[in-house]
């Protein structure tokens, strides 16, 4: 008789994999503001100060371009620093350190050396705390060569992918979103790795390729299942990783559905949607379009402090229904 999955949050599962990474190479730090006694701004890092030590897991002052800068050279120097920005938002203070410094050193020195970073950005709307502090900026970053760019929507996932990014050689940049820190799911024990650059189909589907990322991708799960009551059957995928992309799952997809929705928190212009739209564009998959791919994106505004408006600001599941049954019937 097989035993209980176990189900454990999506916070719970990060922490697990901080620990697994420090037990496991004394070169893992983790570095962020608040992150020691106090355990973290979303209470993340939780009692790790009290298991390794506060040499291991350190407060750092409130600068992030200093903070930042300090981790950079950390990594160079061969240790391997977990950074965590209390709100993604404030990853705008370390541009510096993030583009110009990490994502480029390898390349300027001429594979010398190399930056194996992470950071980590607690990210997205739904906490009513307003437009400084409710941002999704993951596709500022994954304009950047030199960065790995991931979002991950489960707890299975984001301890995966954690673990696989310390042991990456380069900078990996993780937007993990608020409102999922709370939210459980099956999470193996013990040491597992998710590749950084795989999407993953989470429901099969044959009229629509529905491509979320990050907290988009339950909602179009919610989305999936009420359309599959209207006889409308949509392919969700799950993107992960937004740099690099997955190519082959996304063109795959389009050309078994022949229509294609993205979705994305982050502001609809420039942002991930448009990526992939023109991906798609510019492949196999184009002849196979049946009708123009849809983004489902951020509004063009800031991330409004009132509840009712700031969901209408970023995509909910009616809006995923609706345009997928658009698309489906022809109607858009």
């Amino acid at each position: 008789m097989n035993a209980p999955v176990r189900e454990i949050s999506y916070s719970q599962a990060i922490q697990e994999a901080m620990a697994i990474a420090m037990e496991a190479d004394e070169r893992v730090i983790l570095m962020g503001e608040d992150i020691g006694v106090y355990g973290g701004a979303f209470q993340v890092t939780g009692d790790l100060v009290d298991r390794f030590g506060s040499d291991r897991v350190m407060d750092t002052p409130i600068s992030e371009l200093g903070g930042a800068g300090v981790a950079v050279g950390a990594a160079v120097t061969g240790l391997r620093p977990i950074f965590e920005f209390q709100f993604s938002d404030f990853a705008a203070l370390a541009m510096e350190q993030i583009v110009n410094q990490a994502a480029k050193m390898r390349y300027m020195l001429g594979g010398a050396v190399s930056v194996p970073l992470v950071m980590r950005f607690p990210a997205g709307s739904g906490t009513g705390a307003a437009a400084q502090h409710s941002q999704s900026l993951e596709a500022w970053l994954g304009h950047v060569p030199g960065l790995k760019v991931i979002q991950p929507a489960t707890p299975h996932d984001v301890k995966g992918m954690l673990l696989a990014a310390v042991a990456d050689p380069d900078p990996v940049m993780i937007f993990e979103h608020k409102l999922l820190y709370k939210m459980k799911g099956p999470v193996p024990e013990g040491h597992y790795t998710v590749p950084l650059d795989k999407a993953e189909v989470r429901r099969e589907g044959r009229d629509v390729s529905i491509v979320a990322t990050s907290i988009m991708v339950h909602k179009a799960l919610e989305a999936a299942e009420v359309l599959a009551g209207e006889g409308i059957s949509a392919e969700v995928i799950d993107l992960r990783s937004i740099r690099p992309i997955d190519r082959e799952t996304v063109i795959a997809s389009v050309m078994k559905t022949s229509r294609l929705i993205c979705v994305y928190e982050g502001v609809k212009t420039l942002g991930v949607g448009a990526e992939i739209s023109a991906m798609i564009a510019e492949s196999e998959a184009f002849d196979y379009l049946d009708a123009p791919i849809l983004r489902l994106g951020g509004s063009e505004t800031p991330i409004p402090y009132n509840p009712e408006l700031e969901k209408a600001a970023v995509p909910q599941v009616p809006d995923i229904i609706d345009a997928a049954r658009g698309l489906a019937r022809g109607v858009r």
